[in-house]
């Protein structure tokens, strides 16, 4: 499994995003400060740029991006919109969205060793996709681990309004589907569409 280990300070100056984005408040990068200036970028540039920082984000590999917009423009609605949704429902990202880890990296690792529970079972791939209704939990044995016990007291991290967290039973719910809106960082969608329908 190809996992990316790319500098997550010097890539979030790259595509002009908070580290706070990636999970990571105090990440700062500041060498090099003036090497971001660069001449007039082209369209397609503009395109690639936000290709790559949506990818980045998510934690997500071109081969599976691709897939993303593929299902997405073969669903009704509009592409853009329903390629971040698919994104935002990924396993991973949900975990991290309620709190029970610091970042997307670590929700992926956190999921891959078999701590999370869907509906009760246990779901050891990182692009699931939850449904609305389903119930995201820690597994009993792994609600001991002291990175867990500790979310019992309370996060200070705030829960989207699609998702709900019960703290004191470590257990998430998805209640709606997640929508444009609920996107925490500034994306032009519709350019990721026009690259990929060039």
């Amino acid at each position: 499994m190809a996992v990316n280990k790319q500098p997550i300070a010097r890539k979030c100056r790259a595509f002009d995003i908070s580290p706070a984005v990636m999970g990571y408040a105090n990440k700062k990068s500041v060498r090099n400060p003036g090497g971001g200036r660069r001449k007039k970028v082209s369209e397609y540039g503009l395109q690639l740029k936000e290709k790559q920082k949506v990818k980045f984000i998510y934690g997500v590999l071109e081969k599976q991006f691709r897939r993303y917009y593929e299902k997405a423009a073969n669903m009704k609605g509009v592409t853009g919109e329903t390629m971040m949704t698919l994104l935002e429902l990924r396993l991973d990202n949900v975990v991290y969205r309620l709190g029970l880890a610091k970042s997307r990296r670590m929700a992926r690792q956190i999921v891959n060793h078999g701590h999370i529970l869907v509906n009760g079972k246990k779901v050891n791939i990182p692009s699931y996709s939850v449904k609305v209704g389903d119930e995201i939990t820690i597994r009993s044995k792994s609600s001991e681990l002291e990175m867990f016990k500790a979310l019992r007291e309370g996060t200070s991290v705030v829960t989207p309004k699609w998702l709900t967290f019960d703290a004191a039973n470590l257990k998430g719910t998805v209640n709606v589907l997640p929508t444009r809106e609920d996107i925490d960082f500034e994306l032009q969608e519709n350019m990721i569409v026009e690259y990929y329908s060039r």
